[in-house]
């Protein structure tokens, strides 16, 4: 399994709450491979972990997250990363 480790800056928090629950969470789950998705936040900032059952599916899915970001939030970083534990 590898992971996409997205970090955000957040403008607007109640409006990128909405915009979370209403269309990137429903987005996300439909994209091939999806496993599972963690979304965090503190303060004004955002990290999210979405598991995908291979790399090829985790680098597919964070090719495409600079394109779906909304207004409401700053992407700061995306990587793909290895799992290498879970429980």
């Amino acid at each position: 399994m590898h992971a996409v480790v997205v970090k955000i800056t957040i403008h607007d928090r109640e409006a990128a709450k909405a915009e979370l629950h209403d269309k990137v969470i429903p987005q996300v789950s439909q994209a091939p491979g999806f496993v599972a998705g963690y979304w965090t936040s503190k303060d004004n900032t955002g990290m999210s972990m979405l598991v995908f059952d291979s790399e090829d599916a985790a680098t597919r899915a964070s090719e495409m997250i600079p394109a779906t970001v909304p207004d409401t939030v700053t992407l700061d970083d995306v990587e793909v990363r290895e799992v290498v534990g879970h429980a």
